[in-house]
């Protein structure tokens, strides 16, 4: 099955299909009352050209939850994560099959508007990636785009550096450069823009591996905090991070899904051998 074939329904239009979902309540995002999906995820597969780096994985991701990605290198955790928000489309001969949906809604029907998606879907790299610009313009190139009126720009860019722990460090530098802030602040701004955007989902891939433990620890109380606004998913090698930060965790191995339960589960009376022998260090 091609990624065009996904959804055997009529295409429904851009609009209606992901024009509404900056508007929802979070109640509003998943299939359930009790513990929404906003993520579900069933059969996907990855392949770059003939190659099969993800094997029909299903999952479902709740909101306002942490889920951590982990399993030794090459295990194809980031290329699912890139899944979720279609960033692997930019990768030629990458091709998806399956069926990935977010609110409800196939992210692989040909209508979807991929820049609303990602607005929707933001995303953190492993490297800080501040745009050579001012603090104030990182947070608000973004909403610029989204036609945010003027006005508006001065309480978002509070509210965002707020919401990234970083305001109280940097609200008498705005408009210096964000190449002055350490790593640890740059990857936070880095957050705090993606929050600008007002995303129902970030994800993360190893935002923390080029960081100091301090700073380390700073981004790990924001990711725990965030979850009361935004469902976060993140790829980690650190399983003791999975373990302080996470309330479920996906054990990959070689493109499957191993195993997916809550965090103290998996690293205390996983299911599966495999999931036990990485987490107590036999492998990986």
């Amino acid at each position: 099955m091609t990624t065009a074939a996904l959804d055997p329904r009529p295409p429904a239009t851009v609009s209606a299909v992901m024009r509404h979902l900056p508007q929802q309540r979070p109640s509003d995002l998943g299939t359930s009352t009790s513990s929404p999906a906003v993520v579900q995820a069933r059969d996907v597969s990855v392949f770059y050209g003939p190659f099969e780096a993800i094997k029909k994985v299903s999952l479902e991701v709740a909101q306002h939850s942490v889920v951590a990605f982990i399993g030794p290198s090459g295990c194809g955790k980031s290329t699912f994560l890139r899944a979720i928000n279609r960033i692997n489309d930019l990768i030629p001969g990458c091709r998806v099959t399956g069926n990935m949906r977010i609110g409800g809604h196939d992210i692989y029907s040909p209508d979807i508007d991929l820049p609303q998606l990602r607005r929707q879907v933001g995303m953190v790299f492993q490297k800080a990636n501040p745009f050579p610009k001012s603090i104030y313009e990182n947070i608000t190139y973004g909403p610029r785009l989204q036609a945010v009126r003027r006005s508006e720009l001065d309480a978002l860019v509070e509210d965002s550096l707020t919401k990234a722990a970083l305001w109280s460090e940097v609200k008498d530098q705005l408009h210096a450069s964000a190449y002055s802030l350490s790593g640890g602040q740059q990857q936070r701004l880095c957050i705090a823009r993606t929050l600008a955007t007002k995303p129902a989902i970030i994800l993360m891939d190893e935002p923390t591996s080029a960081l100091d433990p301090i700073a380390t620890a700073k981004v790990e109380d924001l990711i725990v905090g965030l979850k009361k606004h935004v469902t976060i998913v993140i790829v980690t090698h650190n399983m003791h991070q999975a373990a302080r930060i996470s309330d479920k965790t996906a054990f990959f191995y070689l493109g499957q899904l191993i195993e997916y339960d809550k965090t103290n589960t998996i690293f205390t009376n996983p299911s599966q051998k495999q999931t036990e022998d990485y987490v107590t260090g036999r492998f990986g």
